[in-house]
């Protein structure tokens, strides 16, 4: 008899007999080869999802709704023109942010209430859009096509100076002093 049968006699046994692989405390059923991760076509359940017709689903992007803008009648210039300088430093797209946190820098303080509202439509665009418009990689629509505030954009865009730009830090004083 060996030492653990001697002093532990019914454990010690169990775990002679039995591999500790094979020894489940579980009260559940275990099943041993199950794949954690099937292929959709691997079982015949997932194949008829994955064979079922998408056509609810649009097929491209431009299908999708745009979010509606916030209504904003009766905004003052100087809260506008705070919240214009945040939203072209803080969209998301770094790209995006840079040609139009430098575009703000360089042109928000000299802009009208009308020609800053414009801007604030452009901006309810989406990102990509608008830097590929700017970039004169994609045409852009018939309601920026010929607008002065995307030549102005598209010029800026170009940087002809070749200055390099960087993301320019945050204003200390009034936000109409720009």
């Amino acid at each position: 008899m060996s030492f653990s049968t001697r002093l532990l006699p019914r454990l010690g046994r169990t775990t002679l007999l039995h591999r500790p692989s094979s020894v489940s405390f579980s009260t559940t059923r275990l099943i041993r080869y199950a794949d954690p991760y099937p292929l959709p076509l691997s079982n015949p359940d997932l194949a008829s999802l994955a064979s079922r017709s998408t056509s609810s689903h649009p097929d491209s992007i431009d299908e999708y709704p745009l979010p509606q803008p916030l209504d904003r009648t009766g905004e003052d210039e100087k809260t506008l023109r705070a919240r214009l300088v945040y939203q072209t430093r803080k969209r998301g797209t770094l790209e995006t942010d840079l040609l139009l946190a430098t575009f703000g820098r360089d042109f928000l303080g000299e802009m009208t209430v009308d020609e800053m509202r414009l801007f604030d439509k452009l901006l309810d665009e989406p990102d990509w859009d608008i830097y590929y418009w700017s970039i004169g990689k994609k045409e852009a629509p018939s309601k920026w096509k010929d607008t002065e505030l995307l030549k102005k954009l598209q010029r800026h865009a170009k940087n002809e100076g070749k200055v390099v730009r960087m993301m320019p830090a945050l204003m200390q004083g009034d936000p109409e002093t720009l």
